[in-house]
């Protein structure tokens, strides 16, 4: 199985080479555009067409309202806003790390629209005792997931909300994912996982980074 390992930070500025992304703009929940199913069952009726298939044939009838009903479900995080899982705080007698692994998820590629699937890991340590719901971890790894995006994005959008609202003294997050569009296609590499992991605060330090990795089995 082949890995491939790539830490970066999210950043505004390029001039030091570090990819600068920027996640999609985000609104409240309440004033989400809703998706425009006739516009994509247009879209895939003419997909179908131009790859020489019968949209109206037995089988495919249903189909492009079937993809756009999918694609309301698999991108429904695109416009909201992370932060709003987060919401639920608590002050506990804790300032150790809080590690969750495991947490399974599937995304998209924004390159070619195909699933990107894995685990997450997702630590954090907590400043003046301040922690939130387990569950609310593995809740902001799901909703960050659907949309389409970049792996490394995903990362970043994932560590940067549990610091900005947790004031967290240190965030890690480590995804590991088989790409579709690796696997299936192109260079067809099935097996083969990108391991992203974006580090913030605390867990700058590269002795504290091998800490949560020896915990994870990935140092």
């Amino acid at each position: 199985m082949s890995q491939s390992l790539r830490s970066k930070k999210a950043t505004s500025k390029s001039g030091d080479g570090v990819l600068a992304v920027t996640p999609p703009e985000i609104v409240k929940e309440s004033d989400a555009p809703l998706v425009d199913h006739e516009k994509i069952e247009q879209a895939v009726r003419m997909i179908l067409e131009a790859i020489g298939e019968n949209p109206d044939r037995e089988g495919l009838q249903d189909t492009p309202a079937r993809v756009a009903r999918m694609y309301e479900e698999i991108f429904s995080g695109l416009h909201r806003d992370p932060s709003e899982v987060l919401s639920a705080r608590f002050h506990v007698d804790h300032n150790e790390v809080v590690l969750v692994k495991d947490i399974p998820f599937y995304s998209a590629c924004e390159h070619h629209l195909l699933p990107f699937f894995g685990q997450a890991h997702v630590a954090y340590l907590p400043r003046h005792g301040v922690v939130t719901g387990l569950s609310k971890l593995a809740r902001l790894v799901d909703l960050v997931a659907k949309r389409p995006q970049i792996q490394e994005r995903m990362t970043n959008i994932i560590a940067d909300t549990l610091e900005n609202d947790l004031d967290a003294a240190g965030v890690m997050v480590v995804i590991e994912a088989e790409h579709l569009c690796m696997t299936m296609r192109g260079i067809k590499k099935p097996g083969s996982k990108t391991v992203t992991i974006a580090s913030r605060g605390a867990y700058e330090d590269p002795d504290r980074q091998q800490e949560i990795l020896r915990m994870l089995k990935l140092g």
